[in-house]
């Protein structure tokens, strides 16, 4: 005659079992953030400014050669550091003698301060891909904080091309040139004190 298999030693395997499952899924606990560095493509960075003249219109122009990069969790939306350098002797409004002025020491002073630093300090995530990127601009050799609306437009791999994955990123900010000490023209209404600036991104993923 038969006797019947006892079920409790495969009760306990059953136990141990799902023991073992739950206790890997608290020890991996939720999904790691992964920051990664991506680098601005100095063939998709466009930097415009826009700043009043003789209360008439705004002169336009803009920096023609810029360089950055950053560290960025696409999941988290956490920004942990980024840098953008602007080459101050770059700038161009479509005028000459207008360009030449601007770059002297009325102005930018390029010669005695060739470069135009944002380094990023923090970012505020919003809704809808939108956000706050809050930083210190060196200008004229004085570094001030300034505060950037940012969106992001498109994450994505390339279609062509390098074929990475990109961001693509646009920012804008108004400052007063007069809080770094580019006060010529303002108390005569001559150049306006607010400087509009715009920036247009294509951040490639290492």
């Amino acid at each position: 005659m038969k006797t019947s298999r006892p079920v409790h030693g495969a009760r306990a395997t059953l136990v141990g079992l799902l023991a073992g499952l739950l206790l890997a899924a608290a020890m991996a606990g939720p999904a790691r953030a992964e920051p990664r560095t991506y680098q601005i493509d100095p063939d998709h960075f466009s930097i415009a400014f826009s700043v009043r003249h003789l209360g008439f219109a705004d002169t336009i122009g803009l920096f023609l050669k810029g360089s950055g990069s950053f560290v960025y969790d696409e999941q988290t939306r956490a920004l942990s550091s980024g840098r953008v350098v602007v080459k101050a002797d770059s700038v161009f409004t479509n005028h000459g003698a207008r360009d030449k002025h601007v770059r002297d020491s009325d102005f930018l002073d390029a010669k005695a301060h060739p470069e135009i630093v944002f380094e990023a300090t923090g970012f505020e995530p919003g809704a809808d891909g939108s956000g706050t990127l809050s930083g210190r601009l060196t200008l004229l050799g004085q570094t001030h904080p300034v505060t950037l609306d940012v969106r992001l437009n498109k994450a994505g791999d390339y279609p062509f091309g390098h074929r990475k994955h990109t961001l693509g990123i646009s920012a804008s900010t108004t400052i007063k040139r007069s809080q770094w000490g580019m006060d010529y023209g303002v108390d005569r209404g001559m150049v306006g004190d607010e400087v509009k600036l715009n920036f247009e991104i294509e951040a490639l993923r290492d």
